[in-house]
């Protein structure tokens, strides 16, 4: 038996289609390694790293994997980190073509670079149009220099601001990465950071709520940061902001013009599948009777090496039955929009009644509204998003 006929065979579920497939290639090297950051991310010594064998590796891990998903059209490539942008436009152009000549990319297929002001070069971003990236992201996180410290970024303001206007002269669809409740962060300062973003006019705005991770120098030394009320309070005003300035709040940290939603995203929150390939990359892939999961070895010298060897994936598990309703639902609860009761039932397999009797405590709860159909979070469910996803949570075996 072949490793695809082991995915192919007989099981519980029954999936009558197969969603949507995207591909997800994580760098993991940056300049330096942020205090609050948990992602699978390595400093470069002396900004040194494999680029070119780490290009082969990619290759390689994608010829790989490429049994699982032949003949799937892919709608949106992401390029993560890690700082991506550490990567010369002639290696991304490399990168893009090998992932053109070995996938069915769709004709309009997104495909989104990160960015870091700190490696911001004058004509690098309208290098990496020319290579054929699609959609930019650039981390800025704050315009304040005393807050970019205090965070340990490697860049400062008068580096964002150029790295953002470079953005807006080379794409026509780009996303702004900002930060809110900082350590000492005030309404006042998160009010001009809000100005300095807005007055950009991005197409797509990413916010994002600084959290202490475990297995972070914060997590070792929490710096102080605003209370919950204070925190609620900035939410406030960033949503009363950005509905101002003709962005659309379509999921919890995610604000678009018409037109320009993150297409990637959007397939990750409505339990779409994707490929992941890079050290530390994990993938969700669908088949006819079963959903699966994996993992790539995380350190990039392990990566390199079992990926050159044809063995990228470290582990992978077959999402048990019992848990594909709460999987679906921490994604697509996050939807402004929410979901269809059709789309839960061919994305999972499981007939409507796996979401019973949560979804009733949810309803009568007034985190969720019913329309038709469709069921969507209520203000009060996106404001308390976490406790109205735990109500989903599997019974314990």
């Amino acid at each position: 038996m072949t490793a695809v006929d082991h995915y192919l065979r007989a099981g519980t579920l029954q999936l009558a289609a197969l969603p949507p497939l995207a591909l997800y290639v994580h760098l993991p090297w940056c300049l330096r390694k942020c205090p609050y950051c948990d992602f699978n991310s390595h400093a470069a010594a002396a900004g040194e790293f494999p680029q070119q064998r780490y290009l082969e590796a990619l290759r390689a891990d994608l010829e790989a994997a490429l049994p699982l998903v032949w003949g799937r059209p892919v709608v949106s490539v992401f390029i993560g980190g890690g700082t991506p942008s550490l990567f010369a436009p002639d290696a991304i152009a490399r990168l893009i073509s090998d992932i053109r000549a070995l996938l069915p990319l769709e004709p309009a297929a997104e495909i989104t670079l990160e960015a870091n002001p700190g490696t911001f070069e004058r004509e690098r971003f309208a290098a990496y149009r020319a290579a054929g990236v699609t959609r930019l992201s650039i981390g800025v996180q704050s315009f304040d220099d005393a807050a970019l410290a205090r965070i340990g970024r490697v860049h400062d303001a008068a580096q964002a601001h150029a790295a953002v206007a470079e953005a807006r002269r080379a794409f026509e669809t780009w996303n702004l990465d900002l930060m809110y409740a900082l350590p000492g962060q005030g309404m006042a300062a998160l009010a001009a950071d809000l100005d300095a973003a807005l007055a950009y006019a991005p197409p797509h705005l990413s916010i994002y709520h600084l959290t202490i991770e475990a297995n972070t120098a914060f997590a070792l030394d929490p710096p102080p940061l605003p209370d919950d009320d204070l925190a609620s309070e900035m939410l406030d005003l960033i949503a009363a902001r950005t509905a101002a300035a003709g962005l659309e709040r379509y999921e919890v940290s995610a604000f678009a013009r018409r037109g320009h939603r993150c297409r990637h995203n959007l397939n990750y929150w409505a339990f779409g599948d994707y490929l992941g390939i890079g050290a530390g990359a994990h993938g969700k892939l669908s088949f006819p009777h079963r959903v699966l999961r994996q993992v790539r070895w995380r350190e990039p010298a392990a990566y390199l090496r079992e990926a050159l060897a044809g063995r990228a994936v470290s582990n992978e598990h077959e999402v048990a039955r019992r848990d594909l309703a709460f999987e679906y639902l921490l994604g697509a609860l996050r939807l402004r929009g929410g979901f269809e009761l059709a789309e839960f039932r061919a994305r999972t397999g499981l007939p409507h009644s796996a979401l019973e009797p949560a979804l009733a405590q949810a309803l009568q709860r007034g985190l969720l509204e019913r329309d038709g159909d469709t069921l969507r979070p209520t203000p009060l469910g996106y404001d308390f998003l976490s406790d109205l996803q735990s109500l989903f949570l599997p019974a314990a075996a």
